[in-house]
C-alpha cells in the first residue's frame, strides 16, 4: 500500500510537471540565416544592479541616438559609431524615456518630474513635477509635451478610472496633430486636444469580463500607433483593433492579447503577443498573413520593422529577425544575458537595443548571398499551427548555433485570450499593481 502511494505521487508531481512544460521559454534551435548580422559599436548609461523592466526606451533622430538610465544618466551618441557627444545626469530614478522632438530631450522619474533638456548640449531647460510616477517615455508635439503618469503648471490633466488590479506600466501617449492619443487601463482608447484637454473620442476597445479581477485585466499598456488617417492598438487579454482617427470608430478587431507595442508598414501590422506568438496582420482587414511560434514564452519585446525583417528581442538578451515576408527565422545574435524590454530601433541598416541595465548594442545588418530568393517567397495561405516557423528557410552558408539550456523565464507565459483562461497570468517582464 505504502508502494502505491508513493508511486501515485510520483504520477501526480509529474503530471504537475508537464502541465507546467507549455509555458517553459521555447528552446532556440539552430537556423539557417539569411541575413548577415555585425556588431558596430556599444555604450553605456547605466542602470539598476537588478534590472528593471522600465520605459527606458531608445530614441533616434537624424545621426544621433538618445538613451538614458536608471540612475538618471541622459546622453547622446553619434549614430554610425557611438561616440559620446553629451552626457547629463540628472541624477532623477528616470522610469520613463527617452523622447526627441521640437529640439528637446524629455525624460520622466518614478518620482514624478519630467525633464527637458536641449538636444544639441544637454543643458537641462525645464523641470516640472506633475502627479504620479512616470514609466512610459513623453509624447513631444510643437505645443505640448504630454506625459502618462501611473497614478493619474500641467496645461491641462485628463483622467480615466483605473481598475484596482493592472499590470505595472502605462502607455505612452501618441501626439497626431493635435490630438494625444493614449490607451488606459481600463481598455479604452482617448484622444484629447492638445490645446485645451479637451477630449475628442473615447472608445472601448477591450471591455473587461469575467468573475475575477486577474481575468478581467484589459490593460492597454502600449503606445497606439497612428498611420494617416488610421489608429491601430493592442490590449491585454483584449483586441488588436484599428480605430478611425478621427471619430475614433472601430474598423475592425480581432481577440488578442498583448502588453507590447506594435510595429507597422505600409501593409501589414505585426505583433508580439503575450505568450510570445508573432503574427503579421493585414492593416485594412486584420486578417493574419502569417504566424511564427519558434519563441514562445521567451518574454518578447514589441517588434521593430525594417525594409525586410521584423526584429525582436528576448528575456535572455538574444535578438530575433525574422523575414518580413514569410515569419521565418533569419538571423540571431545575442547582447549578453540581460533581458531586453524595449523595443529595438531600426535606423537604415543599423538596429539599435538597449538592455534593462542600460547596455546599448548596435548591428549593422545585410542580406547573405543567394537570400534574394527566399525573402521574396509568398508567405503560406494557411500556417501549419504546429511548425515551429512559419514558411522553412532556404539555405545559407551556415546555420546560427542554438542556445545552451535556459532557465525558465521568470513570471513568462500569460495566455491570449481568445477565450479567458480559469486563472490567467500576469505576462513575462509585467508586474501587477494593486488598490491604486
Amino acid at each position: 500500500m505504502r508502494r502505491l502511494i508513493v508511486v501515485a505521487c510520483l504520477l501526480a508531481l509529474a503530471a504537475c510537471k508537464n502541465e507546467k512544460d507549455p509555458d517553459r521559454p521555447a528552446k532556440l534551435a539552430n537556423l539557417q540565416a539569411t541575413l548577415h548580422v555585425d556588431h558596430v559599436w556599444s555604450a553605456d548609461v547605466g542602470g539598476a544592479k537588478v534590472p528593471l523592466r522600465l520605459g527606458l526606451a531608445l530614441a533616434v533622430d537624424g545621426e544621433r541616438v538618445y538613451a538614458a538610465g536608471r540612475k538618471g544618466d541622459v546622453a547622446a551618441f553619434q549614430l554610425a559609431s557611438g561616440h559620446q557627444i553629451w552626457r547629463t545626469k540628472t541624477k532623477a530614478p528616470l522610469g520613463g524615456a527617452t523622447e526627441v522632438g521640437e529640439g528637446l530631450v524629455v525624460v520622466g522619474s518614478s518620482d514624478g518630474d519630467v525633464i527637458a533638456l536641449d538636444a544639441a548640449t544637454g543643458k537641462v531647460l525645464w523641470r516640472v513635477l506633475v502627479n504620479g510616477e512616470i514609466l512610459s517615455s513623453p509624447a513631444i508635439g510643437p505645443r505640448a509635451v504630454v506625459v502618462r503618469t501611473a497614478d493619474g503648471k500641467e496645461l491641462w490633466q485628463q483622467e480615466q478610472a483605473v481598475p484596482r488590479l493592472s499590470l505595472r506600466g502605462v502607455a505612452r501617449p501618441t501626439i497626431a496633430g493635435d490630438m494625444a492619443i493614449c490607451g488606459f487601463d481600463n481598455g479604452k482608447v482617448v484622444a484629447v486636444n492638445t490645446l485645451d484637454g479637451t477630449v475628442a473620442w473615447e472608445t472601448p476597445v477591450a471591455p473587461p469580463h469575467g468573475r475575477t479581477e486577474l481575468e478581467r485585466l484589459v490593460d492597454i499598456d502600449t503606445a497606439v500607433r497612428v498611420s494617416n488617417q488610421d489608429v491601430f492598438v493592442v490590449g491585454f487579454q483584449g483586441k488588436v483593433a484599428m480605430l478611425a482617427l478621427d471619430t475614433g470608430q472601430v474598423w475592425w478587431s480581432h481577440d488578442a492579447s498583448s502588453y507590447r507595442s506594435l510595429g507597422i508598414d505600409d501593409d501589414n501590422i505585426y505583433m508580439s503577443s503575450a505568450d510570445g506568438e508573432i503574427t503579421a496582420l493585414t492593416r485594412r482587414t486584420g486578417a493574419e498573413v502569417w504566424q511564427q511560434k519558434a519563441l514562445l514564452h521567451r518574454g518578447l519585446s514589441a517588434p521593430a520593422v525594417s525594409d525586410d525583417a521584423v526584429v525582436v528581442a528576448d528575456y535572455q538578451g538574444y535578438v530575433h529577425w525574422l523575414n518580413k515576408s514569410t515569419g521565418a527565422l533569419a538571423a540571431r545574435v545575442s547582447t549578453g544575458k540581460v533581458r531586453i524590454s524595449n523595443a529595438p530601433v531600426v535606423a537604415g541598416n543599423l538596429l539599435i537595443v538597449i538592455n534593462d541595465r542600460g547596455r546599448i548594442s548596435a548591428y549593422r545588418v545585410t542580406p547573405l548571398p543567394g537570400s534574394a530568393k527566399h525573402a521574396a517567397l509568398p508567405p503560406p495561405a494557411t500556417p501549419s499551427p504546429a511548425a515551429p516557423a512559419a514558411t522553412p528557410a532556404a539555405p545559407a552558408p551556415a546555420p546560427v548555433p542554438a542556445e545552451p539550456a535556459a532557465a525558465p523565464a521568470p513570471g513568462a507565459g500569460a495566455p491570449a485570450e481568445s477565450a479567458p483562461p480559469p486563472a490567467p497570468q500576469a505576462p513575462p517582464g509585467s508586474d501587477i499593481a494593486t488598490d491604486r
